[in-house]
């Protein structure tokens, strides 16, 4: 397979009906259409995109992620796009919040078991914790997955990087109350990992829980390249897999780590 150099990427940004598996699918794929039309050949969805945190419900819920996956998988294969979001997944021991790859041959690529669950809202007790750091291989090259709270956790990051993750894509519900540290940490995990992040999060609310939305990809010099404000909007940008190597090259600070001093 010849290397991908220029891929756009487009990231959707909604305000996720709690509970509403049909009517948040529908909005997916209606904007997953057009960005296909518009070039994208890379899309992110925010996590828990089909439920939202609708924990009481979440074991119900996750029965509906199998026929999710088969609809994204024809939709992949359809339109030759490669699709990302954070599912409920249903196994014996519970339910995890899990990232799944669908590429473009409609095959599940990747997945991702989100492996830092956010106690201060009860995570921990509706949902298994992951464990394992994943790079997904696809038709577009290496893809790091990260969920929401995974992100104030620089060495998950760092270890999607040094197994050759060109891109991380970041899914979450973070609130409007912290939204300084989602856009901070962000820049933070680009420019300190020199690859493109993609970062996409839900807008709107549930009860008094308002979230940021902000949405962003920024590029391995830390540039903003597209940005969301806090209300429903698509996103894209194309990004050029050789500025990676530039700036590598430039500043070789993955080259010139020194891990055995650092306990």
């Amino acid at each position: 397979m010849p290397s991908v150099k220029n891929i756009r990427a487009a990231l959707i940004q909604f305000d996720i009906r709690l509970g509403d598996v049909d009517w948040n699918l529908a909005m997916a794929k209606k904007h997953i259409a057009r960005l296909a039309q518009q070039g994208a050949r890379l899309v992110l969805l925010p996590e828990m995109w089909t439920t939202g945190f609708a924990n009481e419900r979440i074991k119900e819920l996750s029965e509906s992620t199998p026929i999710v996956l088969q609809d994204l998988s024809e939709v992949s294969r359809r339109l030759s796009l490669t699709i990302i979001g954070s599912l409920p997944e249903k196994v014996s021991e519970g339910v995890y919040n899990t990232a799944y790859v669908v590429d473009t041959d409609g095959s599940v690529a990747g997945v991702y078991r989100k492996v830092h669950l956010f106690s201060p809202t009860s995570e921990d007790r509706y949902f298994q914790p992951g464990r394992e750091a994943v790079v997904a291989t696809t038709s577009l090259g290496p893809i790091g997955l990260m969920i929401c709270y995974d992100l104030r956790f620089p060495e998950l990051c760092r270890s999607l990087a040094l197994r050759g993750a060109k891109i991380v894509a970041v899914m979450a519900q973070w609130p409007a109350l912290r939204v300084a540290h989602w856009n901070v940490l962000l820049q933070a995990r680009a420019i300190e990992n020199q690859l493109f992040i993609l970062a996409v999060n839900r807008c709107g609310q549930d009860g008094d829980l308002v979230y940021a939305g902000h949405s962003r990809i920024i590029s391995p010099w830390g540039e903003v390249m597209a940005r969301a404000a806090k209300r429903p909007a698509t996103l894209s940008a194309m990004l050029d897999l050789r500025l990676i190597e530039q700036t590598r090259n430039q500043i070789p600070c993955l080259k010139e780590r020194m891990p055995e001093t650092y306990g």
